[in-house]
């Protein structure tokens, strides 16, 4: 008997696809029923419409995208169940595979059937009401007699409050975005319509002109979007700067230079303000990056930080890649190529070393990034040569960056599929430390129709009836597999290697016979200032103080994140995180084999060797209990495999009285990230009723933490009691939103405020602490008019929350200053006695 994702699979080839396998669908128990809507450029760019019954996601491609008019039916072609993981998938499926293109995640959320949805569906009829982050209200899917290789259906929006003529909005343009992510799609169909010249604007905008204006006292950078590949069309591509974005707002004498986030950083580049000063404008805004460069002439990131750090901003020099106004004139409608003829104009007369032009550079864009990433550096930055200044994240800007590139041995290929010829994957080993050679993964696409042929030819004289390597691949992987003898290299892209030694989204750029198969393994990279303090098999490691074993273990197999890694980012937080750990009892959860192991949560110090830490006992603290106070203590619990740090509401000055409450926002995961915000906002309003002041962080997981300081006037008791009353009241007022009551079924399609952490003993993540999570993402505190833009609670990472500290000013600076107590009439306002 056929599976529901049987289909799914026979279609995909997953060893050359990013795309989900498919795990087994959720539970039975009760849970709310999630929908998402993928926008896809394949062959042609659509819109992919998924809700889950019975563990699958049921699946309709929509051309047109949906409609807010209930007067607009659009075709919706029934299309093959898709795996529940999917409803996150986001990425790029290879060409030459089955719905090859890009893929975000356009819209998401959960929908509320209306009757049976297993009945409708077998008879074609359902409707249903949506609540996502871009589509809400009552829907309608049905099928037709309409006749085609797939069933016909048709969305259509129902006549509510959301309904909206089509004529005078359509969602699909004036939402284009992923709601998951920053990603905008370069649809491949927009190139196809002109193939201007070399160096010529493409025809696709009227002539722009500046007009005259006020110097603005504020600015919005533009921003760029990260695409897979170069699209087509007339681009201009710059380096891609390692350093901090900057504006400078020039208003004759008055210098300031400002971060993207609009942060005044003038006094940190004193040097800069002389240099823009000594250009004689009287007006302007200018863009562009400060960078530190190495003796090699490549951006050192850190070595900017140490220039900040130690006040030398004479080695920071800022290259200007745009000119958004100039003189009374707003430029930013002109087209990108005409404001950086001004800029090189404008700037073509300074000495400056400090101040430099960004030049882009007239090659092909392949040559470039190759180029690029040889040198070291982060990748490209591509501008449309006809693209306005809007201010905001658009297609019109993209970032490539480098992948990892090198040749590995070809020991086997695969049987095409489909219409496809030749052969479908090549096999790719590497040698060991010991030189064996060890299978390394398979590559199916880079690939041309040619290419294909004329490798197959080189190939079969080579099969031999054994594999080569000490590891084949095993069950169903192993299945149509020619191996050959290995002597053929192959030079891969690739974006990642997993912790099996497996490459993933790998490209195929071409044979090699420039050396022997038996000279190639993995290339590891490392900082040349370090090659000389260790070695690549050495086991243990000195960071400062801190003798780290197993530096190189692999902590999150998704990103590569190692244990040093972890180390890493708990020395360059630590002067951030240690005000919130200070003398407040903490429980660790350690991770000794990584996120793929066991997961250990440890409230007490016990046998672990972790210096100066601080302990408690029973009749001190009530239980056992540690608290970490030291930069040196924070990185041994690290060698002592933590990765996250909870912490009382209470310090170890008075074990008794709780000085602050937490409310955790924990959200059904099915909900859209725009029900946390709203109710994020419900609870404030509230809290802001009481008189209460509030401080804001991202959990790093789902939700939202809420946390209040209190002078220590109440008891345990007291403070849960009134944390519940303020639960309470609020699930009583929006129960269709809110719940008070814990447990998965509770929250189906709600969102649970926890107060049950207030209690002596209970714990919350600690501000900054990473979270034992995929990509290491981090609980981070943020301020309140930051909340509509966030894009959900693990929007920052190990990898990311480097530009968020030195970009952002603390936004619990003023939490330990805070004195509020709970009075009598906020306990009356909660209907508490």
């Amino acid at each position: 008997m056929a599976t529901p994702l049987e289909e799914y699979a026979r279609k995909r080839d997953f060893n050359a696809t990013p795309e989900p396998i498919g795990k087994s669908g959720r539970s039975k128990g009760a849970h709310a029923l999630q929908f998402c809507i993928q926008k896809h450029d394949a062959s042609h760019l659509h819109y992919d419409f998924r809700l889950e019954l019975d563990g699958t996601l049921k699946s309709w491609a929509i051309p047109k995208g949906p409609s807010l008019d209930p007067k607009v039916k659009r075709l919706a072609v029934h299309v093959e169940d898709h795996p529940l993981d999917y409803a996150t998938f986001e990425g790029h499926i290879p060409e030459g595979h089955y719905g090859g293109g890009d893929v975000i995640v356009w819209d998401r959320g959960v929908w509320e059937p209306d009757g049976d949805p297993r009945e409708g569906y077998k008879k074609g009829k359902l409707r249903f009401r949506l609540q996502g982050e871009k589509l809400a209200g009552m829907w309608n899917l049905f099928r037709t007699r309409l006749a085609g290789k797939k069933e016909q259906w048709m969305l259509v929006k129902s006549n509510d409050s959301q309904a909206r003529s089509e004529a005078q909005y359509s969602i699909v343009e004036d939402q284009p975005d992923s709601v998951i992510s920053d990603r905008t799609l370069v649809a491949k169909q927009s190139a196809k319509t002109a193939k201007p010249g070399k160096g010529k604007p493409a025809p696709t905008k009227q002539a722009a002109k500046s007009k005259p204006a006020m110097l603005p006292e504020h600015m919005q950078p533009q921003l760029a979007t990260l695409v897979d590949s170069p699209p087509s069309g007339d681009w201009r591509y710059e380096v891609k700067y390692d350093g901090y974005r900057i504006l400078a707002r020039i208003e004759g004498d008055d210098v300031r230079l400002y971060t993207r986030n609009g942060h005044d950083w003038s006094a940190k580049m004193p040097g800069q303000i002389a240099t823009l000063r000594a250009l004689g404008v009287d007006s302007a805004w200018l863009d562009g990056e400060m960078v530190v460069n190495d003796d090699q002439g490549v951006a050192d990131f850190q070595a900017l930080q140490n220039a900040f750090d130690t006040a030398h901003d004479e080695q920071i020099t800022y290259y200007v890649f745009d000119l958004p106004f100039l003189g009374g004139q707003d430029l930013r409608a002109l087209p990108l190529q005409q404001r950086r003829d001004a800029l090189e104009r404008l700037l073509e007369h300074s000495t400056a070393d400090n101040l430099k032009y960004s030049a882009d550079f007239d090659e092909p864009v392949e040559a470039l990034l190759e180029s690029a990433c040889k040198l070291g550096l982060e990748g490209l930055i591509g501008k449309r040569a006809d693209s306005s200044y809007s201010g905001t994240r658009s297609a019109d800007w993209i970032k490539l960056k480098c992948k990892r590139r090198q040749e590995f041995v070809v020991v086997g290929y695969t049987d095409p599929k489909g219409s496809r010829s030749g052969f479908g994957a090549l096999l790719l080993a590497l040698h060991d430390d010991a030189g064996m050679l060890r299978y390394a993964g398979k590559v199916g696409t880079g690939f041309s129709a040619t290419t294909l042929d004329t490798l197959h030819a080189q190939l079969k004289p080579l099969q031999t009836a054994q594999p080569t390597v000490a590891n084949p691949p095993t069950g169903a992987e192993a299945r149509g597999i020619h191996w050959l003898e290995p002597t053929l290299l192959a030079e891969i892209a690739f974006a990642q290697m997993t912790r099996d030694g497996v490459v993933r989204h790998a490209v195929f750029h071409g044979l090699r016979d420039d050396k022997p198969a038996t000279d190639i393994d993995l290339e590891r990279a490392m900082p040349s200032k370090t090659v000389h303090q260790r070695k690549a098999a050495k086991s243990t490691e000195t960071l400062g103080d801190l003798r780290l074993t197993h530096p190189d273990r692999v902590i999150d197999p998704t990103s590569g994140m190692t244990k040093r890694d972890v180390v890493e980012y708990y020395a360059q937080v630590s002067e951030w995180i240690l005000p919130h750990l200070k003398n407040r009892p903490v429980a660790l959860v350690r991770a000794p084999d990584g996120l793929a192991g066991e997961l250990f949560f440890q409230k007490n110090a016990g046998q672990l060797h972790i210096p100066n830490v601080r302990t408690y006992g029973k009749e001190e603290a009530g239980q056992a209990a540690m608290v970490i106070n030291r930069p040196d203590t924070l990185l041994g619990a690290v060698q002592m495999n933590m990765l996250e740090l909870h912490t009382w509401n209470a310090t170890d000055t008075q074990f008794d009285r709780p000085d602050r409450f937490v409310l955790d926002l924990d959200p059904d995961p099915a909900l859209p990230w725009k029900a946390m915000l709203e109710a994020t906002q419900l609870t404030l309003t509230l809290l802001d009723e009481l008189g209460l002041k509030v401080f804001i962080k991202t959990s790093g997981g789902k939700g939202i933490h809420l946390v209040v300081p209190l002078t220590r006037k109440a008891s345990w008791d007291d403070v849960k009691d009134f944390s519940h009353a303020i639960v309470t009241y609020l699930a009583k007022l929006f129960p269709d939103r809110l719940t008070a009551v814990s447990g998965p079924k509770n929250r189906v399609g709600r969102i649970f405020i926890d107060y049950l952490r207030n209690g002596k003993g209970a714990t919350t993540v600690c501000a900054y602490s990473l979270r034992a999570r995929e990509g290491l993402p981090v609980s981070v505190p943020v301020w309140r008019e930051e909340l509509a833009q966030l894009k959900g609670a693990n929007q920052w990472t190990i990898a990311t929350i480097g530009e968020r500290l030195a970009d952002t000013q603390d936004p619990w600076a003023d939490m330990s200053k805070t004195r509020q107590s709970i009075t009598a009439r906020m306990r009356k306002q909660l209907g508490l006695t």
